[in-house]
């Protein structure tokens, strides 16, 4: 093949100039997504474990791209320091109090930086400020979580498995209940005894509200009502009458020298058991008592 013919040279510089082309055309793409071309400041945020995050992965302010991971470093052994290189258009919306947390980018994505957008009163972040952070979830620890669970499922359904079979082989108080048809008997015996019941005490109330009966004359009937208070009355004033009686018997002359001897002797009687019990009274007698002797 001639390698210094007119043609030949042509087609080279074509080709050459286009490998430039797409050469620089990919520079420029990859600076344009690594932010080299736009003005952009630092922020840091620290995490236990960073899941798989990588140099180069996005981060992301209300759901957009405004910045990717610049460093991962290791502080020690329980914190890792992550730095964002975030353009600087998007600055004026960030807040002080902003919270970093880790994301994905679908369910399968590569990992990603999510921030927060913060209070409305809180100061805008500054230029290399450090942001506070939220520990993202484990995967692991929750396919162990979900391991756990399931292995109680599994022996909640077993058992259950074993309760069925003891109800259909009609064992225990709910299997006999299903399958024994003298309890069912029972119970629609006693639900029909309980109808009546409920029916009698229908009836009788029914004849209560009538009047009928003595409860419901008693309830009903106002005459009967007027009678009972008219007895009441007559018992009450019979009961004064015989007071009344009593104390005329005791203020009658013949009776009189009886009932105030009576209370002589009672009142006494009363003295003498006041005397007995007061320890001065009976102190001052026992001192005579032993004078005289």
């Amino acid at each position: 093949m001639e390698t210094h013919t007119k043609k030949y040279k042509v087609r080279l510089g074509l080709f050459t100039a286009g490998g430039i082309v797409l050469f620089i055309i990919a520079i420029f793409f990859i600076g344009k997504q690594q932010n080299m071309f736009d003005p952009v400041f630092k922020l840091s945020s620290n995490f236990y474990n960073v899941s798989g995050l990588q140099v180069g992965n996005n981060v992301r302010f209300s759901g957009i791209n405004v910045g990717v991971v610049d460093k991962i470093n290791i502080i020690n052994d329980s914190t890792v320091n992550v730095q964002m290189l975030i353009r600087k258009n998007v600055n004026q919306f960030i807040k002080s109090d902003a919270i970093v947390s880790l994301g994905s980018d679908g369910m399968i994505g590569d990992k990603l930086l999510l921030i927060s957008q913060g209070s409305k009163d809180a100061p805008i972040v500054e230029e290399g400020q450090h942001i506070g952070s939220v520990e993202p979830i484990e995967i692991d620890a929750i396919i162990a979580s979900l391991n756990v669970t399931a292995g109680h499922a599994e022996i909640i359904s077993k058992e259950l498995s074993e309760i069925m079979f003891q109800v259909n082989s009609g064992k225990g108080t709910l299997g006999k209940l299903i399958h024994d048809s003298s309890i069912a008997d029972n119970i629609s015996q006693s639900s029909d005894n309980l109808k009546r019941s409920s029916k009698g005490l229908t009836d009788i109330m029914a004849h209560i509200n009538s009047g009928k009966g003595t409860l419901g004359r008693l309830i009903q009937d106002t005459t009967m009502a007027v009678n009972i208070n008219q007895t009441l009355v007559n018992l009450e004033r019979s009961s004064k009458g015989m007071e009344e009686t009593i104390e005329a018997v005791q203020n009658s002359f013949l009776l009189r020298g009886f009932f105030k001897k009576k209370a002589k002797e009672e009142e006494k009687e009363k003295k003498a058991a006041e005397k007995n019990t007061d320890p001065e009274i009976k102190a001052v007698e026992i001192k005579a008592e032993n004078e005289n002797q």
